[in-house]
């Protein structure tokens, strides 16, 4: 039983931001039940066909859910939604904005007829503002919100690649569904991706308050720190130094790179100076770097106390020794058969994740509806409008 065993969470959802949430709250214990459309479903569903005929998107964030085709364009299909939240605590939404105020399902009008349930809605800009009635993906939320600024380089700005907006925004609904949970409170909770990645962006947005600056984006560097980044070895691999403080400087130039002259240069002993010379560490940690190979820097950084990394590309990752070494990847079912899986980040003592089948769509229809009672004519009438 886990942590969240007996809660029961109904998702009108699409995409990332949302499943991702409802995953995690399975992950914990919840029962997830995701009524989808059943004209085709959650579209995440067709991104690609790459897992067996299955997007690679919806493999990752709907394992362990139900899924329940409803009409919610018809009164039987709202109906049995409604039947459905009777007996639910949580309803998770991101539809398009409006969707759920035209179906009367909005956190006002479930105040109303589900008081005790607690309503989610992720939407895109949250309301009250001038872009509120946008639509909002992934890649627009981190334009908007400046993130694509700062990353990548000079003149090529970039996305970062995982999806930083939808992802953050879902975790951070789901922490908040659990706060309530554990307070026993049924509240409105309404979490937007612009707001998610702004609060991401507080690093750069006090830097350029109080400076008058913006900060330029620098690769696999840090705009904050000096020296940290990457670069290449002798045998043609990426390693990656950095440091965070000046006492990590010190051993860095003194044991690492073994440059004392380095270290008693008035120009680097603090953070400020180096990043000021940014070019000219740069410049002697490429040098040194490129006259030793990625496994003795790695050997040496440890032994000096350095954090260090080696650049991997996801191939690299699938097979990273220390997901295997640590039984991180677990079989999950789908249509399609088995598939890997990581384990959910959160390591809870004496709990094994349940690594839920990944639904086709409806699957879950007739044992769903059955439940709740439904009478063999509303179950046809349910069947004729889909």
């Amino acid at each position: 039983m886990g942590p969240l065993d007996g809660v029961t969470v109904v998702a009108l959802e699409q995409a990332v931001s949302a499943p991702l949430c409802t995953r995690a709250l399975s992950d914990l214990g919840a029962r997830v039940i995701k009524v989808e459309n059943p004209a085709g479903g959650d579209s995440a569903r067709y991104i690609d066909d790459v897992v067996g005929g299955m997007s690679a998107h919806f493999v990752w964030v709907n394992r362990g859910k139900e899924s329940v085709t409803l009409d919610l364009k018809t009164a039987p299909g709202l109906r049995t939604l409604h039947r459905l939240l009777d007996r639910a605590d949580v309803l998770v939404s991101n539809l398009t904005p409006g969707t759920t105020a035209k179906l009367g399902i909005a956190p006002d009008d479930l105040a109303t007829t589900h008081p005790n349930l607690i309503a989610v809605e992720i939407d895109g800009y949250g309301q009250g503002g001038p872009l509120s009635h946008k639509r909002a993906y992934d890649l627009l939320v981190q334009a908007e919100s400046g993130a694509c600024a700062i990353t990548g380089t000079p003149g090529a700005p970039a996305k970062p690649g995982p999806p930083m907006a939808d992802a953050s925004t879902g975790l951070y609904a789901a922490l908040s569904i659990v706060a309530l949970l554990y307070s026993g409170e049924r509240r409105a909770i309404t979490v937007s991706l612009f707001d998610t990645m702004t609060e991401l962006m507080g690093y750069a947005l006090n830097f350029t308050r109080h400076t008058g600056v913006d900060q330029q984006p620098h690769g696999m560097g840090s705009p904050a720190v000096s020296p940290y980044g990457a670069y290449r070895t002798a045998d043609d691999r990426t390693v990656v130094l950095g440091t965070t403080n000046d006492r990590e400087w010190q051993r860095l130039a003194r044991e690492l790179l073994e440059r004392p002259d380095l270290a008693d240069d008035d120009r680097l002993r603090t953070n400020p100076g180096r990043v000021a010379h940014r070019d000219l560490l740069d410049t002697e940690l490429a040098a040194w770097c490129a006259r030793h190979d990625l496994s003795y820097i790695q050997q040496r950084a440890d032994e000096a106390g350095i954090g260090n990394a080696r650049y991997n590309t996801p191939s690299d990752v699938l097979v990273h020794p220390h997901l295997a070494a640590r039984d991180r990847w677990r079989d999950i079912d789908t249509p399609a058969g088995p598939v890997p899986a990581l384990l959910p980040p959160p390591v809870i003592s004496g709990y094994d994740p349940p690594m839920g089948a990944v639904p086709a769509l409806g699957a879950h229809t007739d044992r769903v509806l059955a439940e709740l009672g439904l009478s063999d004519v509303e179950l046809r009438e349910l069947r004729r409008d889909a």
